[in-house]
């Protein structure tokens, strides 16, 4: 079968080309038949494919433009830079995801029952591929290709698919569970990670795009979607390599895969690791000394003074990019905890800003000492104690709570609140909460890279900071400088911009690495 995009000829039975990883073939959304590349309808059961005569049909779902199923915000990004990123060469992370034996169900169906399932199989995949930021670039008939990283560029591209595809089987698993039931269909589904150069290719106004592929990226990607089991994903070895710690991966070993000269090691993600920041994975490898930042730490240690004595500080920490914020937070926690003072953190990850209340879910978790391993029952315990302990009045607030954490009582009527009125009463409850803790002992709260909060988040941080004031509180922030708020200018609120280390602490930092040895002395000429 020749490609239509590189005209190289690939084996009769290849879905993607062996070249270029163009898809090679289109199947009837319909009934799953296979079409041919310029069919306006399908000549099996009829259903129209929206493609004109001599438009391709390889770069999207067939009857749909890609404007269309993307959201505006991104669709603004990608058009806005558009004229920047045509030829530009970018690290992403594929993804690739199927229905498991579409023929198969597709001919135990009725065309528009099968048609219907499909429709709302590419609804939740579209809706969680944009969640993260990830572009859909090809419908493959009963599938999609997704870019993590291009035409939008992300630092933590890998790990954004990794939390696309887990969001992804998750809910799959219940449309297949609702399936099962209703029409009695055994549905399935696979997925498929992998990492690696792409070169960016024309894009149109319509948000068509064309991707080269570089070392095989797109078609590795493919191949780990084969391997991968029923309702389960599949990640290759470099993008493990590039998530290690933060999410939990199970080796299946070298495996012969085509495309690659040597086997490939295969690993099945099964769910979130222990790192939370690249500060966890420089710790689990083993931290520097911490050098040059006397100034620094002095103005947070008589910040943390004033807090302990009534009067309720925020010290916000900014700096460029890798200076050593996340580092310099770090070493203060530790000096509390090591004081004996109760620290509850949280963090604002990289595609956090697109997570409603991410980072005030894992502070609030942390509050009421929630663990991964709590069941809702468990939660819903330890939630209810706290607020008694604190003050009897809390817990008429149990039930928002219990709803805002995702663990509300299934036998307890549900809230009827509208969106202003619970964001009102879990303000009041925020701030009611730290004063009734910091009556009882001094806290202190770190929030780690707030330029990458959710707006829903932004707002409760300034209701923290309006309540820190009269509290035996710390707050500790730490930010990039492009981040604003309005209550920076509180009387209360500390800023403290960090400098690149100096030479002095450069070399100290050189000689802790290296050593101070003849072997590595300077030598002179």
């Amino acid at each position: 079968m020749k490609c239509r995009s590189c005209q190289h000829e690939n084996r009769p039975s290849a879905k993607f080309c062996e070249e270029c990883a163009s898809a090679l073939s289109r199947l009837c959304s319909g009934c799953g038949c296979e079409l041919r590349a310029t069919a306006r309808f399908c000549d099996e059961c009829g259903v129209g494919t929206g493609v004109s005569p001599g438009l391709s049909a390889t770069s999207a779902r067939p009857d749909r433009s890609p404007r269309s199923y993307t959201p505006k915000h991104l669709a603004d990004k990608i058009l806005q830079s558009k004229s920047a990123l045509e030829g530009e060469r970018k690290q992403v992370t594929v993804l690739f995801a199927d229905v498991k034996g579409s023929m198969e169900l597709a001919e135990q169906l009725d065309p528009e029952q099968w048609h219907q399932i499909l429709d709302r199989f590419f609804q939740i995949l579209a809706d969680g591929v944009h969640r993260l930021e990830g572009t859909i670039n090809q419908y493959t008939g009963d599938g999609i290709m997704a870019l993590f990283g291009a035409p939008i560029a992300h630092e933590d591209h890998a790990q954004r698919a990794c939390y696309a595809a887990l969001h992804l089987r998750d809910r799959l698993r219940q449309y297949a569970d609702a399936l099962r039931i209703d029409p009695g269909v055994n549905f399935a589904f696979r997925i498929g990670l992998n990492s690696g150069p792409v070169v960016v290719g024309k894009i149109g106004d319509d948000l068509r795009m064309d991707y080269t592929a570089q070392g095989h990226t797109v078609g590795l990607a493919q191949r780990m979607e084969q391997l991968a089991p029923a309702d389960g994903i599949a990640l290759s070895q470099h993008t493990q390599r590039a998530v290690a710690g933060f999410f939990n991966a199970r080796s299946l070993g070298p495996m012969p895969v085509k495309g690659a000269l040597e086997p490939l090691e295969v690993f099945i993600l099964e769910g979130p690791g222990h790192h939370r920041t690249r500060l966890d994975t420089s710790r689990a490898r083993g931290l520097s000394r911490f050098v040059g930042r006397g100034d620094e730490t002095d103005a947070l240690e008589t910040a943390l003074e004033r807090s302990l004595a009534g009067t309720g500080r925020v010290a916000a920490v900014v700096g460029e990019p890798g200076v050593g914020k996340s580092r310099l937070c770090a070493e203060i926690v530790e000096r509390c905890k090591a004081a004996g003072l109760s620290v509850f953190e949280a963090h604002c990850p990289a595609h956090g800003k697109t997570i409603p209340y991410l980072p005030l879910l894992e502070l609030l978790r942390n509050l009421f000492a929630i663990t991964d391993h709590d069941d809702p029952r468990e939660a819903r315990q330890k939630i209810a104690t706290a607020l008694a302990l604190l003050d009897d009045d809390s817990v008429d607030e149990r039930a928002l709570v219990l709803d805002f954490l995702g663990v509300a009582d299934p036998k307890s009527p549900s809230l009827q609140f509208s969106p202003e009125v619970r964001q009102r009463r879990l303000f009041a409850f925020i701030r009611r909460l730290l004063q009734l803790k910091t009556a009882a002992e001094p806290i202190v709260l770190l929030i780690d890279d707030l330029h990458w909060i959710d707006p829903g988040s932004d707002l409760f941080v300034a209701q923290i900071v309006e309540a820190v004031s009269t509290t035996r509180t710390l707050l500790l922030v730490n930010f990039r400088p492009e981040y604003t708020a309005e209550w920076l200018r509180k009387s209360w609120v500390l800023q403290l911009p960090m400098a690149p280390l100096g030479a002095d602490a450069l070399a100290e930092l050189v000689r802790d690495w290296v050593g101070s040895g003849p072997s590595v002395a300077a030598r002179g000429r």
